[in-house]
């Protein structure tokens, strides 16, 4: 079965980061569904949960079974939906560290629809500023429409924050279906690690 990736980096429990992700997540199924595809399974990864697999694979360079698991995740996603908060105009570091450590094709080609949260609206440019070069690097294809949500976006029902989400889940939902997505495999997986060979 198919499965989108809700990959939110909030740090709170619950985030802003992970309510934005839900409901994005929420409007690219009705959209799918209304499409005439069958609704895709919707996982969740937590980058706080990974935060010190993370950190000991960024050193170490081998990944935990648990953070192997969520690569192969993103991997096998028919979209991705990355949130993050935005701390000092930026991304905030588990999820450029997440990103950052993904192996480089696992992402060509893969539907991603962005979104982030922050204290106010001018906190949006890092959308475009940190997030998109990113996605852009890393060969996604990215939907067209992003989603900021700021702390006002929130207690308002004139913010039109509802109607934002609602546009966004439906284009990505038909980017996934125009543009699908190849379950990624590393050319490299075979290849004995560098310890095996100096072993023998």
């Amino acid at each position: 079965m198919s499965h989108l990736v809700v990959v939110t980096a909030g740090m709170g429990s619950p985030s802003s980061s992970r309510m934005l992700g839900d409901r994005l997540a929420d409007a690219t199924v009705k959209g799918l569904t209304a499409a005439g595809t069958p609704a895709p399974e919707v996982k969740v990864l937590e980058l706080r949960d990974l935060a010190v697999e993370l950190a000991n694979y960024y050193s170490s360079h081998v990944p935990s079974k648990r953070l192997q698991e969520a690569f192969d995740l993103v991997g096998t996603a028919s979209g991705v939906i990355a949130v993050s908060p935005v701390l000092n105009a930026g991304v905030n570091g588990l999820f450029k560290l997440f990103f950052d450590l993904l192996d480089e094709g696992v992402l060509k080609g893969r539907p991603v629809l962005m979104a982030a949260t922050g204290g106010t609206a001018r906190h949006s440019l890092a959308i475009d500023q940190a997030m998109l070069p990113l996605f852009f690097y890393l060969k996604a294809t990215v939907a067209p429409t992003a989603v900021f949500a700021a702390t006002d976006d929130w207690g308002s029902t004139e913010t039109g924050l509802a109607r934002r989400i609602d546009k966004a889940g439906a284009e990505f939902a038909e980017l996934i279906v125009a543009r699908p997505a190849t379950d990624y495999a590393d050319e490299f997986a075979n290849v004995p690690d560098f310890a095996s060979l100096l072993g023998a």
